[in-house]
């Protein structure tokens, strides 16, 4: 089984992509007083896809540095966190085996700063079965948004996507989109039909392009998009995939008669130089928390506790924002609990009693509740590429209008939080 401690958790190969300088607040996490934790460990863990086609474990990443900022600062009133993440290696047999690992062998209390392509659909059934809660970072299929003991802090792409279109018809007066997905199984068509269904109640015709992401030509997709001769043009690719089709775009001249937008997997700080000039200021993007360079209290003491106690390989992206939450998140549910009764039941008792979590990193507050599935971040600004960098265009944060949103709309009713 591949875990890592928080003391081993191995850097990414990837370059920080947020620099650090000496203008951040002072990391401050947990009790905040300075003395290490030395009582009973509490295991927590978590499942990424580090190993495979792409890296996506910059959430777990953050959540390790934050716990182990909680650690040297009084643990969980004297208990120190023992973080496990296990990698999944983007296989669903694998990412079964080792959660299994983790809830069944290891008694983790409860899982945080999860990052998968598989993993949810895998183990969401036996998350339940087993009463362990999970306090995801980044969800990406339908199933991580699906389930009742599985908690992303992300938006999804399913509504990121959907916000994109709603910012285009708003700001360029669109009719009639396509939007562009990877047909991974419940990523597919599932991430581009929040689009859709917003369009067919607002006189707005969304059509879907599906592509093998390893294989697919960009210049046929770009292709094959401007024949169905839309206003925009909605990215809901990772990035790997991303710069190309836009630089196939790019040589058919698409950006000058199309409007170009994406899902929040654009938002990374090397994006705009890695696309050129050509779309200064014609590619806008949604994010699904508030922007990197941020001054809220909580995204500068994000910054400080990763250049604190994260490696400098570490990203600081939108994923390590998710993962910093995640796990500040469960921090402040154990605080409130007896150290001495914490154990997995008490846990997820209390974890489902979080009804009004904030931070200047989400737009609203978020919640955990008693629902049958969870997606309580669905609204985020919209940025366009600037130069080498991004620039806010929304006023404020986009609400995403998703019909498929109509059971979390009641939970945020019930909790009287919209």
């Amino acid at each position: 089984m591949n875990i890592y401690r928080i003391a081993a958790l191995s850097a990414v190969t990837l370059a920080a992509s947020f620099a650090s300088s000496g203008a951040f607040a002072q990391s401050k996490c947990g009790l905040g007083n300075g003395k290490k934790a030395d009582g009973e460990p509490i295991a927590v863990g978590a499942v990424v896809g580090k190993t495979g086609p792409d890296d996506f474990s910059s959430s777990a990443q953050a959540a390790a540095a934050y716990f182990k900022c909680v650690n040297e600062n009084g643990g969980i009133n004297g208990r120190p966190v023992e973080y496990l993440v296990a990698d999944d290696q983007w296989n669903p047999e694998t990412a079964a085996q080792v959660a299994s690992k983790l809830v069944k062998d290891r008694k983790v209390v409860a899982l945080a700063g999860n990052t998968s392509f598989v993993e949810c659909g895998a183990n969401a059934k036996m998350y339940a079965d087993e009463g362990v809660m999970v306090v995801a970072g980044t969800g990406v299929p339908r199933e991580c948004f699906n389930a009742k003991n599985y908690v992303p802090v992300n938006s999804g792409p399913r509504i990121s996507a959907t916000i994109a279109a709603m910012y285009a018809a708003q700001a360029y007066k669109s009719k009639k989109m396509v939007c562009i997905i990877p047909n991974i199984p419940s990523l597919g068509n599932w991430a581009c039909e929040g689009p859709k269904a917003w369009g067919k109640a607002n006189g707005v015709e969304v059509e879907t392009i599906a592509i093998d992401p390893g294989s697919a030509d960009a210049t046929s997709v770009m292709l094959q998009a401007a024949s169905k001769k839309p206003d925009t043009i909605i990215m809901n690719v990772p990035k790997g995939i991303l710069v190309p089709m836009l630089a196939a775009a790019e040589q058919q001249n698409l950006g000058k008669k199309i409007h170009f937008v994406s899902a929040a997997p654009a938002y990374s700080a090397d994006v705009p130089k890695a696309i050129g000039p050509y779309w200064n200021k014609n590619f806008a993007v949604n994010l699904e928390f508030n922007p990197l360079e941020s001054k809220g209290a909580d995204n500068l003491n994000w910054q400080a506790v990763m250049n604190s106690h994260g490696a400098k390989t570490d990203p600081r992206d939108t994923f390590s924002q998710a993962g910093y939450l995640a796990a500040r998140l469960l921090t402040e549910t154990l605080l409130k609990m007896d150290p001495k009764k914490i154990d997995r039941a008490s846990v997820t008792e209390a974890l489902r009693k979080v009804g009004d979590f904030r931070s200047d990193i989400l737009c609203n507050p978020f919640y955990v509740g008693s629902g049958n599935r969870h997606n309580a971040n669905n609204a985020g600004p919209m940025v366009v590429v600037d130069g080498n960098g991004f620039t806010t265009v929304s006023k404020g944060c986009l609400m995403a209008d998703d019909p498929e949103l109509v059971d979390v709309r009641a939970d945020e009713k019930k909790l009287g939080l919209k």
